[in-house]
C-alpha cells in the first residue's frame, strides 16, 4: 500500500487529480529551492520527484511528471530557472526534463515496499536519470539541429560539470525521501 492509499483511503478519480495537481506544484516548489552543498548548489526537485515517486506508485508518480512537464511546457514557471515554455525543450537540461518521468516510473517500482528497496530503487531511479540528461548535450540535442555551446560536449565535459558534482546531492536526496516517505506511511498505519 502506498503512502497516498494509506493517508487518502482507496483510489477514486478525483483523489488521483488532486494528487497529481499537488505533486506537481510541490515539485515546482522545490524546483526553486537552492540547498548550498558540495561542490555546487543543488535544488530540491529530484527530491520531490522521489517522494511523488514513492507515495504514489510508479503509474501515478509518472503521470504526475507528465503533468509537471507539460505545464511546464505551457509556459508556467515550474522549472528551476525563471522562465519555461517549449523553447526550455531545447535547453541543455531537456534530457532530464524528460527523464523525470522514467526517474519517477523506476522510483515508484518501490511504493508500499520496505526502505532498503525504497532507497535502492530511488538510487537507481537517481542514475537512470542521467540516460536521456546526458545524452542530450553529448549527442542528441545535435541530432535535432540545436546549436550551442553546451552541443556535443565530451565526456571529459559531462563528468566534470553535469555529473560529478551531483552524485553525492543525489545519494543524499534518495535516502531522505525513502526515509520520509517509509517514516510517513509508519506514522500514518498507527
Amino acid at each position: 500500500m502506498t503512502l497516498s492509499q494509506i493517508a487518502f483511503g482507496a483510489d477514486t478519480l478525483l483523489k488521483k487529480t488532486l494528487l497529481v495537481v499537488a505533486g506537481t506544484i510541490l515539485i515546482a516548489i522545490a524546483a526553486k529551492i537552492q540547498v548550498p552543498f558540495w561542490p555546487v548548489p543543488v535544488t530540491l526537485q529530484t527530491l520531490a520527484i522521489l517522494f511523488v515517486a514513492l507515495s504514489f506508485g510508479a503509474r501515478l508518480g509518472a503521470i504526475t511528471l507528465l503533468a509537471y512537464l507539460a505545464e511546464g511546457f505551457a509556459g508556467l514557471p515550474v522549472f528551476a530557472g525563471p522562465v519555461a515554455g517549449p523553447a526550455y525543450f531545447a535547453g541543455p537540461t531537456a534530457g532530464f526534463l524528460l527523464g523525470f518521468v522514467l526517474m519517477a516510473w523506476v522510483a515508484g517500482q518501490a511504493a508500499g515496499r520496505g526502505i532498503g528497496t525504497m532507497i535502492g530503487f530511488s538510487i537507481l531511479a537517481g542514475a537512470v536519470l542521467y540516460i536521456p540528461g546526458l545524452a542530450w548535450p553529448m549527442a542528441v540535442a545535435e541530432m535535432f539541429g540545436i546549436e550551442a555551446k553546451w552541443v556535443g560536449s565530451s565526456w571529459a565535459s559531462i563528468w566534470q560539470y553535469w555529473l560529478s558534482p551531483f552524485i553525492l546531492a543525489d545519494i543524499t536526496k534518495a535516502v531522505i525521501a525513502s526515509l520520509l516517505v517509509w517514516k510517513g506511511a509508519s506514522l500514518l498505519k498507527r
